[in-house]
């Protein structure tokens, strides 16, 4: 897979202590190594190493920061344990309702100052709503650290919650929905599209956008308590990245967060879990302002930071990413299907790394109206069952190996130090363990052939896979034209 975050997804753009402990690498205690420096493990093979340090306030907030002294740049993200897929089941939109209330006022900062602020001092900005998150980060020069870190305490205090507010943004959300689905070709296709269609669990499976008419049914008390419920201290983490100093930085992060308090009550997430899908599913829609047919397929991955979660990893780098992929050769250049094919494990919101729950490996293409799907199929079945019924070549492995690292060091060094902050505050909210971000480049180094084969075996199996076609134009007249319900 492409192990770019996509910060900027068009779907979700907005704008452009107690316990505290140093995490253990690989090694044992906490190492500084200046970033892009390997280290060297035991069999000699190089180890990309991220230094680490980790905390945790008395209030519950995760604190993990990572000294890069590159450039004098710094950067802060604060992830929130709320994203489309964990919102409550009669609050649809409203995880991504709040990325944009984030953005409305605090007790010191007015309407879109928080904003201005990062801008008139040199920085960029923005937000996002995943699959298991909710982000906001900034990227300044080192100096205004502090002032960052003081603007995001201030909205996870106070964010200003009024009527005025709550009716702008609700225009607001609605009026994107419009735009970037209803309103635009192949719009949700298939990122939006796919998880309702292959995924049991309604809160795996429910429109991510949010149904108008619950955002439009959004009282103020509503809104009230999901801040209060799930903006809290306890239930985010802070990671910081770039040129500063770890004591100075927790020092600042004790000062302007360590008062905040906790939830009221204990947060319940709900069971997101999937059942094993035991039959394959076909299922079109129509799309009006389309002007070429789509295909999209997607099996379930195996559970995140299993052996065979690892595999997939992998199998995704000999099956779809780059040219050299087999679906790109069989697809593009043997059959002249498609001009591209792309997608990945949690492909267009992110990347394998940092999401927590249930995910698909998915993979979708543009082809012209003369295209047999029965042609489709057959390509799409023959490497499918390659990898599924033959051990990989160790030269293949040894690729897909090279690929998948390439990505993770551009992830790692991605945004002026964001793909660091975006893994490791992941990872802290997770996993309670971003030292992890040391381990997952050993892992993918101990994949075997015969793991390969075992994971492509039970995880592609053509009763594990989802096909979604879309249709191209208006269609016959009267015909019902399906929605992103």
């Amino acid at each position: 897979m492409k192990m770019k975050h996509g910060i900027l997804p068009a779907a979700f753009l907005f704008l452009l202590a107690a316990g505290c402990e140093r995490a253990p690498e690989q090694s044992g205690e906490a190492t500084e190594t200046p970033m892009g420096q390997q280290e060297q493990a035991s069999d000699a093979r190089p180890v990309f190493s991220v230094p680490v340090e980790y905390h945790t306030l008395d209030n519950g907030l995760k604190v993990v920061m990572s000294q890069d002294k590159t450039a004098p740049l710094v950067t802060v993200a604060v992830y929130y344990n709320i994203g489309f897929r964990i919102e409550p089941r009669d609050r649809t939109g409203f995880a991504h309702l709040f990325e944009h209330m984030m953005f409305q006022g605090s007790k010191n900062l007015g309407k879109m100052e928080f904003v201005n602020l990062v801008q008139r001092n040199g920085g960029v900005l923005n937000g996002s709503t995943r699959f298991d998150y909710t982000n906001y980060f900034e990227i300044v020069p080192s100096n205004k650290l502090e002032t960052m870190l003081w603007a995001e305490a201030d909205r996870m205090r106070s964010l200003d919650i009024t009527e005025d507010n709550l009716a702008n943004q609700q225009g607001v959300v609605k009026n994107e929905v419009k735009v970037n689905v209803l309103n635009t070709p192949y719009g949700g296709y298939p990122w939006l599209d796919m998880p309702q269609y292959a995924n049991t669990n309604w809160y795996n499976a429910h429109n991510f956008y949010g149904e108008l008419d619950d955002l439009d049914a959004a009282s103020l008390d509503d809104v009230a308590d999901f801040f209060s419920r799930y903006y809290a201290p306890n239930n985010a983490a802070v990671a910081i990245v770039g040129d500063f100093e770890y004591e100075d930085a927790l020092a600042m992060v004790r000062e302007h967060f360590g008062d905040i308090a906790p939830s009221a009550e204990p947060i319940e997430l709900p069971d997101i879990s999937e059942p094993r899908q035991e039959e394959q599913k076909i299922a079109s829609r129509r799309d009006p302002l389309a002007t070429r047919p789509g295909f999209a397929f997607a099996y379930h991955a195996p559970p995140r930071l299993t052996k065979e979660w690892y595999a997939m990893g992998l199998l995704d780098q000999i099956l779809l990413q780059g040219e050299d992929s087999l679906l790109h050769q069989a697809l593009v250049k043997r059959e002249g299907i498609t001009s591209s094919v792309d997608g990945g494990i949690n492909a267009f919101l992110g990347n394998m790394l940092n999401y927590k729950g249930p995910m698909l490996w998915q993979a979708f293409f543009i082809h012209d109206q003369n295209v047999e799907q029965e042609r489709i199929f057959n390509a799409l079945d023959e490497v499918i069952e390659r990898v599924r019924t033959q051990p990989v070549e160790a030269a293949t492995l040894a690729r897909a190996k090279v690929k998948w690292r390439s990505g993770y060091y551009d992830t790692v060094t991605d945004n002026f130090g964001f793909g660091r902050a975006d893994l490791l505050a992941s990872l802290a909210l997770f996993d309670d363990k971003p030292q992890l971000i040391n381990e997952f480049e050993a892992e993918i180094l101990e994949v075997t052939p015969e793991l390969l084969l075992q994971t492509a075996r039970e995880y592609l199996r053509p009763a594990n896979r989802t096909v979604l076609t879309l249709e191209a134009g208006p269609g016959s007249e009267g015909e019902e034209v399906a929605s992103n319900d």
